[in-house]
């Protein structure tokens, strides 16, 4: 591969996910549209609902690894150097912060206006 060309990942990622990469791909706008809407509302961001929506980014950095061993047809033992162990790391990362986003957005749309105190 002598030259980078983005396309090729959309390729790659819709043979493995199907269907599921627009799940995703909704799921990550709807997040961003909702973090948005709920930022520029409220002006600043809530402590206490942002630590609620961080606890749940733990279990959606596990469910993104969840769906990446699903995904792949290989589990966790079948990693063997440190750019695999990078790449399970990313994706939590990548699953944490979105399930953060996401979280947070449906506490600030469904919880109604921040109460200060």
């Amino acid at each position: 591969m002598s030259s980078f060309d983005p396309i090729v990942f959309f390729y790659v990622f819709n043979e493995m996910l199907g269907p599921v990469l627009w799940v995703l791909v909704a799921l990550a706008v709807a997040g961003i549209a909702g973090f948005l809407t709920v930022l520029l509302r409220e002006g600043s961001i809530d402590s206490r609902r942002l630590v609620r929506a961080e606890l749940a980014g733990l279990a959606g950095g596990v469910a993104a690894l969840v769906l990446m061993a699903k995904v792949t047809l290989s589990g966790f033992t079948d990693a063997g150097g440190p750019v695999d162990w990078l790449l399970v790391g990313l994706i939590w990362g990548i699953g944490l912060a979105g399930t953060t986003i996401l979280v947070y957005a449906v506490l600030g749309l469904t919880g109604g206006r921040r109460i200060d105190t």
